[in-house]
């Protein structure tokens, strides 16, 4: 299974991203996927997560009505909107997969991207 993340960049605070995971070796309907953010010095935290079974879907809860996670089956691609971003939002953000029907928000994924860069600052 790979995961290629895509989307990163700087934005000024109240700015908006799309990030894209784009999965090849297996399919959206048998993995769940998640993203993580990483900030230097600390663990890889969950941020979003979407089920292979129902594409239901998990948040940090601080992040709900500012980020929302989707994926598009055909494309075998997760997607995560980021609205409203802050320099508190800055990190790596990996996406993840499970070969699981529901997803999860804790570092228990044995799939990983390389991570896309996310930088909030004015």
């Amino acid at each position: 299974l790979q995961l290629v993340e895509s989307g990163g960049g700087v934005v000024h605070p109240g700015g908006s991203l799309r990030l894209s995971c784009a999965v090849s070796g297996g399919t959206l309907d048998t993995y769940s996927i998640a993203w993580f953010r990483q900030v230097p010095g600390e663990n890889r935290a969950g941020v979003a997560c979407i089920n292979s079974s129902d594409g239901g879907t998990a948040y940090d809860d601080p992040l709900k009505g500012r980020f929302t996670i989707s994926k598009d089956n055909a494309r075998n691609t997760v997607y995560l909107q980021m609205n409203g971003l802050q320099p508190e939002d800055t990190g790596v953000y990996y996406c993840a997969a499970e070969r699981n029907k529901w997803c999860r928000l804790r570092d228990v994924y044995a799939n990983w991207g390389q991570g896309t860069q996310v930088t909030v600052s004015s």
